[in-house]
């Protein structure tokens, strides 16, 4: 293998593709990355076994071949090298991989290529397709409800379900549930599916460049094109929660009140509700206004009012704290929230005001 290709665009494959990269991989060559030099671009791999990001760079090619290399000490090295430099990186015998640049030459040990794990491709199933920026607004007001770490799997995914030109996303760790419903760029295939919230994550993070995202879904794994990056991974197995049961069907309480005013008013509670595992109350009052309050704790106590909007009975319930600021912090681009409740053992509804896409539930704390 024999190749020339410019150190920014070096580095910033090798930078994707390390996303995909086990910082505790049980075999060593899971830590490389996968650089393979075929036709007139240069393709780069990296797995985990469970999440795999491949993307490929135009490049002088001068002799096919592939290695597998240490992805942190590579992208380190190659961070350093000057940024108008042309990088040659070339595997003359064995599994040494050399680099050259104006003012620098290494070599670097390697594993050879036929011992990295085979990356398959999803070629057939069912295809999404969204507006990147659908996608990456959609997984910012969804993905947090999961619990990524959960001794349940299925919890610990974005529950996908789509038919038609409708797009439905959800996520929950069973104290709060997103909803978020998208339309498609064009009709798909009923499919629903769970997808683990970390792929999707990375998936979000590597739609920045790209305008569109294509989601193909097979029987097992799922994989996103993200212009010339694809990333693929498995799919969690098992039956998500029917979580329509829990969404009321109906609201003794409606408040519109200000985002930005109401976050602040939860971040001074919070400070003093740490004492108390978060524990806030948030009363509504026929006067239209909003008390938001913590009891008193060892350290102190908060109490601030807010005008609001209010149609409907007073009330009052528990939430937790932080579980507010996470969904006020996914509609940071609203002026105004809609908070929907039924009394304090129901759960506190949140929803956009710019229309019903967007759902949010989190789960009432004992009074």
């Amino acid at each position: 293998m024999k190749v020339s290709i410019p150190q920014e665009t070096l580095l910033e494959s090798l930078k994707i593709v390390s996303r995909a990269v086990s910082g505790q991989a049980t075999l060593p060559v899971l830590g490389n990355i996968l650089i393979k030099a075929e036709g007139k671009k240069v393709y780069f791999a990296a797995t985990n076994l469970e999440v795999s990001i491949t993307t490929s760079a135009e490049a002088n090619v001068k002799n096919e071949g592939a290695i597998t290399v240490p992805a942190k000490i590579l992208t380190a090295y190659t961070s350093l090298l000057g940024k108008n430099d042309e990088v040659e990186l070339s595997v003359a015998s064995g599994t040494d991989l050399s680099i050259k640049s104006k003012s620098s030459k290494t070599k670097m040990k390697g594993i050879a290529a036929d011992e990295f794990p085979e990356i398959a491709r999803v070629e057939s199933g069912a295809r999404l397709e969204l507006k990147s920026e659908d996608f990456k607004s959609a997984i910012d007001q969804v993905a947090f409800s999961a619990q990524e770490n959960s001794s349940r799997p299925i919890i610990s995914g974005v529950f996908v379900r789509a038919t038609g030109t409708e797009l439905r996303l959800a996520a929950t760790d069973s104290y709060r549930l997103s909803e978020k419903v998208l339309t498609l760029e064009s009709e798909a295939k009923t499919t629903t599916c769970v997808i683990p919230v970390r792929a999707v994550l990375e998936a979000d993070r590597l739609s920045g460049s790209a305008d569109k995202v294509q989601i193909t879904i097979s029987d097992n794994q799922a994989m996103f094109t993200l212009g010339g990056t694809e990333l693929t991974t498995r799919l969690i197995e098992g039956q998500f929660p029917d979580y329509q049961q829990i969404i009321p069907k109906k609201s003794a309480t409606q408040v519109v009140v200000a985002r930005d005013e109401f976050e602040l008013a939860v971040r001074r509670v919070s400070i003093f509700a740490k004492e108390n595992n978060q524990h806030m109350k948030v009363e509504l009052q026929n006067d239209g206004s909003m008390i938001v309050y913590t009891d008193a704790t060892e350290i102190g106590e908060e109490r601030t009012t807010i005008p609001v909007k209010i149609e409907g009975e007073a009330n009052i319930i528990a939430l937790n704290a932080d579980y507010v600021l996470d969904v006020l912090g996914a509609l940071n681009n609203e002026k105004e929230i809609r908070i929907e409740l039924d009394g304090k053992l129901s759960p506190a509804v949140v929803k956009s005001m710019k229309g019903d896409e967007f759902i949010h539930l989190i789960m009432p704390l004992k009074m």
